[in-house]
């Protein structure tokens, strides 16, 4: 089969679309970037929802073994050199199913999560715009909303990283999700579940501001004109995703060990009932393994998010193209019959 080595850019064809109010051409860009201005919230929603899914479950073999990858003081047959070689073993050893555990919680909880985020985004991102740059494209503005998106989006996603941690990790005692549920509300408490809150706040809000600004950048490089452009959307999502990634990876080795409450490295450290507060996770993680400890499992980090940025945008940047297309040729069809 032969490859043309033309890029692929999808555009729309204006030349006969006319706005409702005032007989004047749409302006593809503007209402591709940010989806026509009828559209509702349920529209962001549901393309940020697909997005976040497949965001998750197409790389969640890697997301386990980064977990496993972070433990402070991981058992003998539990200590993995690269990620290749950790999935190799988990399936010889554990079954070939054991990189997926966790995975339901995961899906239940990324389609809301990322529904509320993506949504938030857009809409922030073009109140912010219309304020400091007069509607055009503005890096402070999409770094303040993909911190304010941020801050919704961890409310809802908390919980199910915190379950999803505890059965990723080896020998986990849970028999399945509610069974990890249960337990962890009947011994620890609800506020199990935020116990790791702020320091995913204080992780994710630099995470994805620099994700969002790197994004944005590099559609102004790669695409200018802002077509659809499946390409441009991958790479700009894949470096997006590989530096934030690992600029935060020391704040997402604290969430692991909030979220985990790893009892034999606590031990270890004479750290009685559960771990919590950031100050004191940076401590423990410092007198665990040093500086070094900081930056365990980045590798894993690092593999994991550069596809997943790189689906995430990809998949939500095809249903805002999709969307767009839909609503521009339902508003020039009645126009074609007069």
């Amino acid at each position: 089969m032969e490859l043309s080595s033309d890029p692929v850019v999808a555009t729309l064809d204006m030349s006969q679309v006319k706005s409702k109010e005032d007989d004047e051409p749409f302006d593809i860009d503007a209402d591709y970037e940010s989806l026509p201005p009828h559209v509702s919230v349920a529209t962001h929603m549901t393309a940020g929802a697909v997005a976040g899914i497949l965001e998750h479950t197409v790389m969640y073999p890697v997301d386990s073994v980064k977990t496993r990858m972070q433990s402070l003081q991981p058992e003998p047959n539990a200590q993995y050199k690269s990620v290749y070689q950790a999935l190799k073993k988990i399936i010889q050893t554990e079954g070939a199913l054991r990189p997926l555990r966790g995975l339901n919680i995961t899906m239940m909880g990324a389609g809301p999560a990322h529904a509320i985020y993506f949504a938030c985004y857009e809409r922030v991102k073009r109140s912010l715009s219309d304020v400091i740059q007069n509607g055009g494209n503005s890096h402070v503005a999409n770094g303040l909303a993909g911190s304010v998106a941020t801050v919704l989006h961890d409310a809802v996603m908390n919980p199910a990283e915190v379950v999803k941690q505890r059965m990723q990790m080896y020998n986990s005692p849970y028999r399945g999700l509610w069974d990890c549920v249960q337990t962890v509300t009947r011994t620890e408490g609800v506020g199990a579940f935020y116990r790791s809150y702020s320091t995913q706040l204080t992780m994710n809000i630099p995470f994805q501001a620099v994700h969002f600004m790197i994004y944005e950048l590099m559609q102004e490089q790669l695409n200018p004109h802002r077509h659809y452009h499946p390409g441009s959307h991958i790479v700009s999502g894949a470096a997006a995703g590989a530096l934030s990634a690992a600029i935060t990876t020391p704040l997402d080795v604290c969430k692991t060990l909030l979220n985990t409450q790893e009892n034999v490295a606590l031990s270890s450290v004479n750290v009685s009932g559960q771990l919590s507060g950031m100050a004191n996770t940076f401590r423990t993680v410092y007198r665990l393994g040093g500086l070094a400890a900081f930056f365990k499992g980045a590798q894993a980090r690092i593999i994991y998010q550069m596809p997943s940025t790189a689906i995430a945008w990809s998949v939500y940047e095809f249903f805002k193209y999709f969307l767009t297309k839909q609503h521009l040729e339902y508003e020039a069809g009645p126009r074609s019959m007069k």
